[in-house]
């Protein structure tokens, strides 16, 4: 795991010497605000038509505080919403506060005002943690609690602390739009102590929306407003939620606003001079280098073994699964050098990264530091001047005349590949006098590949059994191994047995393995022994079977006919399905037709084979299907129409049903 960072270095320090230790900044009170009377008697959304419940307001305070001589950013969230509708009840009777690991939520209290005013306070102990999985597959930790006796013409309410570890509000980000309509989303700022350089202030810039101008408080805050919000609704497959949705951006600056021709030259030598210490070659960097190169001929051979070493060799500190206690880890000094990280065997991924660029120097190779933007989080243009998003890192290196990216910190990344959130993204590559933007690789479907194996043997009342074996590769192992890595054995084996209850009811799995969860350089891949009651439908003396087993129960990908946004998938993939189902005895094939196979160009292409062996007791189903050949990725509406057709053409096709029917027996002689 990497640690993503900002890149105005200057400012950062300078915000960190001066800012100095002030008192904790309380909210002005912990009391509910008034109830207006007009607000309980109100039946209809003022934002939005027919909506099912609206915000009335969203306050947050913003403050930097001081705990134990570490710096945090605390959120003080406080929302009330009228319920207009049932669909609104049920949707805002269970509330969840997700946040990610560095964050913590604390200081929960709601309570629901009845249409007669009565009030009904939340109790502390039902509020409850709980894992959560956006429909993105990201997965978030959440507070959760159920609002007390809700009903339709209700106003509720809720407030909490969202404490941001390790951080102070600079180049922050802050949202200003929710799943429901907001009437006032209103943000008070308190800027950072910096009065000794008055040329540094505070900025805010807002996306995909407009917000007022700050006004001094006074408290000593700066509050600014947005009005009239509407709901934010979330599609499958949609670009990152900074594409789409209002949000503030918040930071700190003296810096001159350069046009790009000027501006990414400095910013690339401000990056290559900042990290020049870091990758200093010294005498035991050259020789460690010479030692793991071996006998090693080609720059691919001495590369990838240095990039093994790195991985292998150093231990992440950054890594959620590296058993590290917050202890260790306050004991742990910093490392400054390359040197120093070789010598201590542990390092950030910053380190390791580093550290890799030091080796791959000394044994004789071109090296430069990359600074990426993550297009998991939002997409990045070199024509603009939006330097806060280059906030991650990697490798490059020259060989021949072609540029090579690496990052041996990401744990589960295979050599030769990156994150997919930093492939096909422009990425400045810093140099003290040429600094120049180059366009990583992506990935081919062929890389990110699902790979299932199924032995199964079907009986006559439609039960299926028999054993299963799946691998993933690429960026589909890393994503996974990254989700599990820090979950116990049974953890995994009941997310395995959730997954794929959700798709056959029926399921029983046992004898389950799951293989190279931490292993960086092996395919994830787990097996089981599965039995399904039922999966074939028995009708008189026939059987109708869905021969792609992998597939049955999935839901189309895509199921309004309408759509908002544009589609978006992370990455290209692959997938490879062998299916063999032993038929039950007495039984035989009466329609075996396949679907027809269909492509769409160099896009993707989708193969169902399916054949009887030749003593006719075993079915044979074979199934490939591609999508993102050629980087295609990302698609605008106005393509919707002719993705969602292409999808919907796969579901129908793994649908495809067979039948079998019970084989007539030669009648009896007569007397």
């Amino acid at each position: 795991m990497k640690n993503p960072r900002f890149l105005l270095f200057p400012v950062v320090l300078l915000l960190c010497s001066v800012w100095g230790v002030p008192e904790a900044v309380h909210s002005a009170s912990d009391d509910w605000l008034p109830v207006d009377p007009a607000d309980l008697a109100m039946k209809n959304s003022v934002v939005e038509k027919d909506a099912d419940a609206e915000a009335i307001f969203w306050q947050v305070r913003v403050a930097d505080e001081v705990d134990g001589g570490t710096a945090r950013t605390v959120l003080r969230h406080y929302i009330r919403l009228k319920v207009f509708t049932d669909r609104g009840r049920e949707a805002q009777s269970k509330i969840e506060i997700p946040y990610l690991s560095r964050t913590e939520i604390k200081d929960i209290a709601a309570r629901t005002i009845k249409p007669d005013g009565a009030i009904v306070e939340l109790k502390k102990e039902d509020v409850f943690d709980k894992t959560i999985v956006k429909k993105s597959g990201l997965k978030l930790k959440a507070k959760s609690f159920a609002m007390p006796a809700v009903e339709p013409g209700a106003v509720i309410e809720y407030r909490w602390r969202e404490i941001r570890k390790d951080n102070i509000t600079n180049y922050d980000s802050f949202d200003l739009q929710r799943d429901i309509p907001v009437r006032l989303v209103k943000y008070f700022l308190k800027p950072a102590y910096i009065s000794s350089y008055s040329s540094i202030g505070m900025n805010a810039r807002t996306f995909h929306g407009n917000t007022t101008p700050f006004v001094k408080e006074k408290d000593g805050f700066y509050s600014t407003t947005m009005t009239n919000v509407p709901a934010f609704h979330e599609e499958p497959r949609m670009p990152p939620e900074r594409e789409l949705r209002a949000w503030m951006l918040v930071f700190y600056s003296d810096q001159e606003a350069l046009p790009p021709a000027k501006l990414w030259p400095k910013r690339g030598k401000e990056i290559y001079e900042a990290y020049k210490p870091s990758i200093k070659v010294n005498d035991e960097v050259k020789k460690v280098a010479a030692e793991t190169v071996g006998d090693a001929s080609t720059p691919d051979e001495k590369l990838h073994r240095l990039f093994d070493f790195c991985r292998t060799k150093i231990r992440n500190v950054n890594d959620d699964a590296s058993g590290l206690t917050p202890e260790e880890r306050a004991k742990m000094k910093e490392n400054k050098t390359s040197a120093d990280t070789l010598k201590r065997g542990f390092g950030t991924g910053e380190d390791i990264d580093m550290l890799f660029a030091a080796l791959v120097t000394a044994a004789g190779f071109e090296v430069h530091i990359t600074n990426t933007a993550d297009r998991g989080r939002t997409f990045f243009n070199s024509h603009s001047t939006d330097d806060f998003l280059l906030n991650t890192y990697n490798v490059a290196i020259k060989v021949g005349d072609q540029w090579r990216f690496f990052d041996p910190a990401s744990k589960y990344v295979p050599y030769g590949m990156l994150r997919w959130q930093e492939e096909g993204v422009e990425t400045l590559v810093s140099d003290p006098k040429n600094s120049v933007f180059v366009t990583t690789p992506l990935s081919v479907p062929d890389k990110s590949k699902e790979k299932r194996i199924a032995k199964l043997k079907l009986s006559e009342d439609g039960t299926l059994e028999g054993d299963v074996r799946v691998e993933y590769t690429g960026h589909v192992a890393a994503d996974t191994k990254e989700d599990l890595d820090d979950e116990s054995p049974q953890q995994r084996e009941d997310s395995l047995k959730d997954e794929l209850k959700a798709q056959m009811s029926t399921a029983d799995l046992t004898d389950i393995k799951i293989e190279n969860v931490t292993d960086p350089d092996k395919p994830f891949a787990y097996s089981y022994h599965l039995r399904v009651p039922g999966y074939a439908q028995r009708t008189g003396k026939r059987l109708f079977l869905q021969p792609a087993v992998f597939q049955h129960g999935k839901e189309a990908m895509f199921t309004t006919t309408e759509r908002k946004y544009p589609v978006y998938f992370s990455y290209p993939w692959s997938e490879d399905d062998d299916v063999r189902i032993d038929l039950p005895a007495g039984f035989e094939l009466d329609n075996a037709d396949a679907p027809q196979p269909f492509s769409a160009g160099s896009i993707s292409e989708y193969k169902l084979n399916l054949a009887i062996t030749s003593d006719k007791k075993t079915l044979i189903c074979k199934r490939t299907f591609y999508f993102g050949g050629g980087g295609n990725i990302l698609y605008g509406v106005e393509n919707y129409s002719q993705l969602k057709a292409l999808f919907d053409n796969l579901h129908q096709s793994d649908n495809h049903t067979i039948t079998l029917k019970q084989a007539t027996t030669a009648s009896a002689s007569p007397q």
